[in-house]
């Protein structure tokens, strides 16, 4: 294969066309989990039953053909897509490679009116119900992870916009996450997921909580979230393996290691020091960092799933290493040119002529499948990242 970079010109054009794709969309699309939207689970006999929704959604999840229109799964605006979008396109306005101020105000609105209902607080959930191993989880129900990307791009769009209304809806969304989720316990202290009262560690939701409350605490000069903040990242950063990796989570069943949920950890460690304004993490990002790049990469730049497995290539996957190295790009000058080849091996390998990227890449297929929120809305975010590093550089 060619491994030669694409240039910068055709970055930008498929950049636009992608944009242009999410927006034709209305920013609403499927997702790999999104079986149990199905209009169908009405009449349907067992559907009720958690075995059959986690083996549908499996299924579905698995299979590279399309079946959602014949299942009458409805295409669905996701609250995470919309602020990963939101993310993007504030960073691609800031580069100049798009103006939209019209589209950013109707992402926020949108966001703000996805709220949670029934809840005191501003928070999100996905567009979806969804079935973990023991309970079902109802679409909209408030998620952690969900709740958190949605509060800090709405960060990023009071600091770009000013408007108030970003500041509150965030301001009440780290209320919601320290007040019903945040625990603690001797030296440990975490943040419950996926279901508010759970006390076991999954570490990228506590780091990303973490970044997020320390986040707040600097932007309203409120430092009650700072203690509790950094003891979970202490505990987190704690338990970083020998190597540099983290397991996905503490419990017997959570230890594997993936590219994205790494990705948020290294992310996450950062924006707490940043706004912890501390350099007590350092060494874990760079210990973490060495080992992200050596075992997350094929040598032409496509990025792996698992560290110990060549395949799936995913496009979460994709964009999620691509953010991460630039973002972390001064702590390793040759992340940028290792993000730019992942960026290119996407184009070549995952880019389709009608302006989305597929979903995933396997030994012996392709799942061409277009989803908004996995595919989408990240590699967006990705590809502003990039252009972000080359206007800083001057590249």
């Amino acid at each position: 294969m060619d491994r030669s970079n694409i240039n910068p010109d055709e970055i930008k054009e498929i950049t636009i066309k992608l944009w242009r794709y999410c927006e034709q969309n209305d920013f609403a699309g499927y997702d790999p989990y999104d079986a149990l939207n199905s209009r169908l689970l009405k009449i349907i006999p067992g559907a009720n039953n958690r075995f059959f929704r986690l083996a549908l959604t499996q299924f579905l999840k698995r299979l590279p053909i399309n079946l959602r229109p014949l299942l009458l799964i409805p295409k669905t605006q996701n609250p995470k897509a919309l602020a990963i979008l939101l993310k993007a396109l504030i960073k691609l306005s800031w580069a100049k490679i798009v103006d939209c101020p019209e589209t950013i105000n109707y992402l926020i609105e949108r966001i703000g009116q996805l709220k949670s209902e029934g809840v005191p607080y501003f928070c999100w959930g996905y567009s979806f119900p969804w079935q973990t191993r023991t309970l079902l989880v109802p679409a909209g129900s408030p998620n952690l992870v969900c709740t958190v990307f949605v509060a800090d791009a709405l960060l990023d769009a009071y600091e770009a916009t000013k408007n108030k209304l970003c500041l509150e809806m965030a301001v009440s969304a780290g209320a919601y996450i320290f007040n019903e989720l945040y625990w603690s316990e001797g030296d440990q202290a975490g943040f419950s997921y996926p279901q508010p009262g759970l006390r076991f560690h999954i570490y990228n939701a506590d780091l990303l909580a973490a970044a997020l409350l320390s986040r707040l605490s600097q932007t309203t000069g409120d430092n009650n979230y700072r203690y509790p903040a950094l003891k979970v990242a202490r505990y987190a950063a704690k338990h970083q393996n020998e190597d540099g990796s983290w397991f996905y989570g503490e419990t017997p069943g959570s230890r594997w290691i993936d590219n994205f949920h790494t990705g948020y950890n290294l992310l996450a460690l950062r924006d707490i020091s940043k706004y912890a304004e501390t350099e007590e993490f350092i060494p874990t990002i760079i210990k973490g960092l060495k080992y992200y790049k050596s075992n997350f990469f094929h040598p032409d730049g496509a990025p792996k799933y698992y560290h110990n497995k060549p395949y799936p290539i995913d496009t979460h996957c994709v964009a999620q290493s691509i953010i991460t190295l630039e973002t972390l790009n001064d702590l390793d000058k040759t992340n940028h040119e290792l993000a730019v080849s992942a960026l290119t091996w996407a184009i070549k390998n995952m880019w389709h002529k009608k302006g989305y990227f597929y979903y995933q890449v396997h030994r012996l297929y392709k799942n061409r499948i277009s989803y908004m929120r996995w595919s989408q809305a990240w590699m967006l975010l990705a590809m502003a990242n990039i252009f972000k590093y080359q206007h800083q550089s001057n590249y």
